[in-house]
């Protein structure tokens, strides 16, 4: 069993994934919580994943596009949170500036800090 750990958000790596995301990550074995800031106008695509995920919008403002057709529109400011089904279609949308928290489970990539 691994011994508990503990993190500061300011000495972790952040990674770009894609321009105008900057990404935080702490990745256990079966949970992961990624930090994310995303610029003001970044569009995340449309795409599905088959872990569960939560994301916490901790500032700014996210418009997300939920749905097959993308249809359902949901816009989230800080102290707001979007629950998300594993296999559930989804995109977002920084209305401004903002950082997510996203809890995955089980973690979408087995890299890590903690590996």
């Amino acid at each position: 069993m691994p011994d508990p750990t503990s993190h500061a958000w300011s000495t972790l790596p952040t990674d770009t994934p894609m321009p105008g995301i900057d990404r935080q990550r702490v990745i256990g074995s079966h949970v992961m919580v990624s930090r994310v800031t995303l610029a003001a106008g970044v569009v995340v695509p449309p795409h599905r994943h088959a872990n569960e995920q939560i994301a916490i919008v901790e500032s700014g403002r996210m418009r997300f596009t939920l749905g097959e057709a993308s249809d359902r529109i949901v816009e989230l400011g800080a102290g707001e949170v979007l629950h998300l089904p594993p296999d559930a279609p989804h995109g977002a949308e920084a209305i401004e500036t903002s950082v997510i928290l996203d809890v995955f489970s089980p973690p979408s990539e087995k890299t890590g800090i903690d590996d």
